[in-house]
């Protein structure tokens, strides 16, 4: 039984390394990610109020009119969907996979949220977990100094946790509802091109 708890203890230990790169990989990606995140918020705030007000006026009958309005900038997503939409307008099959395809794509921005909010408390608490050990042995031994180094990484480690997965949360919130947005929006104004064949 010595011989298994030996082994468990000593992969634990060589998994703390693994665990400390992992994390400070997923912190800066999502540095990175907040900080792509603040600039998309100022562009999709803009663009909104453009949508909702051009969106407020569309008809069948207008359809021409709305395409001329659109914002030339094919980068951004959804305006890239929308010029391809009414270029297409002619052909349901199309649209229709055309939609489909967004929310796909919307699906998987997603993930890099979710894989935040899941990775960063799982390797958090990895990181508390596995100092832990050599901690309470140097305790046992009288080793006060290799227990405070331990302790340090350990409650490090959880915060850093804790920061990725608060920045997943945010960023997953409101890129949700924004998604969810474009695909209403979309699906309205595919309705509206629609209507304006029959």
């Amino acid at each position: 039984m010595t011989s298994i708890s030996n082994a468990l203890f000593w992969i634990s230990n060589g998994l703390l390394v693994p665990v400390v790169v992992l994390l400070l990989f997923f912190f800066l990606r999502a540095v990175l990610m907040i900080g792509g995140f603040f600039g998309e918020f100022w562009q999709k705030a803009k663009l909104q109020q453009q949508m909702n007000d051009i969106l407020e006026k569309l008809t069948p009958e207008n359809t021409e009119e709305f395409y001329k309005q659109l914002p030339a900038d094919k980068n951004i997503p959804i305006l890239h969907c929308l010029h391809k939409l009414y270029d297409h307008r002619e052909n349901d099959a199309y649209c229709e996979r055309l939609l489909a395809n967004y929310e796909v794509d919307a699906e998987k921005d997603l993930g890099r949220s979710r894989s935040f909010v899941k990775l960063g408390p799982m390797l958090g608490l990895m990181g508390t977990l596995i100092p832990m050990g050599p901690a309470l042995v140097g305790l046992s031994t009288g080793d006060i100094a290799s227990m405070a180094y331990n302790m340090q990484v350990a409650f490090a480690t959880t915060v850093v946790g804790m920061v990725i997965a608060a920045i997943g949360v945010i960023t997953l919130q409101v890129k949700q509802r924004w998604y969810a947005r474009d695909m209403n929006d979309l699906e309205y104004i595919y309705k509206n091109l629609r209507h304006e064949k029959e």
